[in-house]
């Protein structure tokens, strides 16, 4: 709630501050940033906030803090928890923020605003000859500042880890409006406590993002991509350990797909089938890569689909030929989420687990959900590299996608929670792996850490934000 200042009188004040392309007032120009991606939320705000620099940003939470106005920072709205959308206050958009600052190839740094398109990044790294290898389905709108502010995962983090393993420095702005300068480009910095991983995966609730220093990495020169066909998870697992032995730990991703996945896909998006003649239980998107041009990864992949052959891990498998039927593969993959929306409603986890249980708590997942409401139909599919499964769940096929059936599978969101989360928890795994915690997941994580890790996330949002301004009750509930 605002005190002291009327609203005009701050949106004036923010004005001055911003400019004129800066502040949006009008409501069919804020009601863009009032709903997420999957439609569960819709917030409201008084205005839409858009600084330029990060002297703005200072300007513009220092106004919100001395009026008591919430802040929800926002970069490409892309997130899947609902950490982006508003309950009232303003919203602080950095698109404007769009600026590659540096690129140094020999240091292999890239120095950033938080505005800036995750595709944009990848693009200029790869014309510097380097590769920033963060990768998410929404690269082409989603912002590095969201990516940083989320610990994005995505397919390649089974080779160089979340957005957190790659960002060496941040720059950001507290909930008083002072900016802390954090940006080292160094990859050893002892100095203290970890403040820069601190805010990453924070949400914006501890501070707001506002430049990184990104790791850059060679680029590679030998990609070798592979669509296999296998029985069960089992099978995928010994392919995966298989895998990371015979190419030397050069596996870039490798993504599981239920044939259920492989239907949708075909069915809803055009031309991107199975280039495998037959279907299969479940299938795996392997890659390889190396910054050698001549690394001999050709032939040790050939080498180890026909070990997995021999060893009846792998029923069928396609060998990418060129960049374009790669491309194809991956089209498959990136497409799951879109292909979801025409069956109707979607009950999504984002959950991890010990790579090595991925078959049990799977097949223990699928059989009690299943029980409790027959014709639920399952796709865990996703990041099996790393032990992250979006393990999600249609509504039963014959009924209404659109209408009451659809409303009425909705509501059972919650309990196919509590069975999902009641075994990610046993297996000693994460019910948040890479999409965030916004305001989906709030309260599940109260449940989920135990009163201990509790208190200390309280703490330290009490410690930097005692007003409780920046994106409240999102991530953590301070009552």
């Amino acid at each position: 709630m605002a005190h002291g200042n009327s609203q005009d009188s701050l949106l004036e004040r923010i004005a001055e501050a911003v400019g004129p392309r800066g502040l949006l007032i009008d409501a069919d120009a804020i009601e863009p940033h009032l709903v997420e991606d999957r439609g569960l939320y819709r917030g409201s705000a008084r205005a839409v906030v858009k600084p330029a620099t990060t002297d703005e940003v200072a300007a513009v939470v220092r106004l919100c803090a001395e009026d008591g106005t919430t802040i929800t920072p926002q970069g490409g709205n892309t997130g899947h928890c609902g950490g982006g959308v508003p309950d009232g206050g303003i919203v602080l958009c950095l698109s404007r923020m769009n600026r590659i600052i540096d690129i140094d190839s020999v240091n292999y740094t890239m120095t950033v605003e938080a505005g800036c398109v995750l595709q944009d990044i990848k693009d200029a790294a790869a014309d510097s000859g380097c590769l920033f290898p963060l990768s998410l389905g929404a690269k082409g709108t989603c912002q590095i500042g969201g990516n940083l502010s989320t610990n994005a995962g995505g397919t390649n983090a089974l080779r160089y880890g979340s957005a957190r393993d790659m960002a060496l420095g941040l720059e950001a702005v507290l909930a008083d409006g002072r900016i802390w300068n954090g940006m080292r480009p160094v990859l050893k910095d002892n100095s203290g406590y970890s403040l820069k991983n601190l805010l990453i995966g924070s949400e914006g609730t501890l501070g707001i993002i506002t430049r990184a220093v990104l790791k850059l990495y060679p680029a590679p020169q030998d990609v070798q991509t592979a669509l296999c066909g296998f029985d069960k998870v089992e099978d995928g697992i010994a392919l995966l350990s298989h895998a990371r032995r015979a190419s030397g730990d050069a596996v870039t991703a490798f993504e599981m797909i239920p044939q259920f996945g492989m239907d949708i896909v075909a069915r809803h998006v055009p031309d991107c089938g199975s280039p495998l003649a037959s279907r299969h239980p479940w299938y795996a998107l392997i890659e390889f890569s190396s910054p050698r041009a001549h690394s001999g990864l050709k032939e040790a992949f050939i080498a180890f689909l026909e070990s997995a052959f021999e060893d009846n891990l792998v029923k069928d498998a396609v060998l990418a030929e060129s960049v374009a039927q790669a491309q194809q593969m991956w089209r498959i993959r990136e497409s799951m989420s879109e292909a979801q929306k025409p069956e109707g409603g979607s009950i999504k986890h984002d959950v991890s687990v010990p790579v090595s249980r991925i078959p049990e708590f799977i097949e223990r997942a699928v059989t009690a959900v299943t029980a409790a409401y027959p014709g639920i139909r399952p796709l865990p599919f996703g990041h099996i590299g790393d032990g992250n499964i979006h393990f999600n769940f249609s509504q039963p096929d014959g009924t209404d996608k659109e209408g009451a059936d659809r409303d009425a599978f909705l509501e059972t969101w919650g309990a196919v929670n509590e069975i999902v989360h009641g075994l990610v928890a046993e297996f000693h795994g994460s019910i948040a792996a890479e999409h965030g915690v916004g305001q989906l997941k709030v309260d599940k994580i109260r449940q989920h850490n135990g009163a201990v890790e509790n208190d200390m996330m309280i703490s330290i949002k009490r410690a930097l934000d005692p007003a409780n301004i920046l994106n409240p009750g999102k991530v953590v509930r301070l009552s």
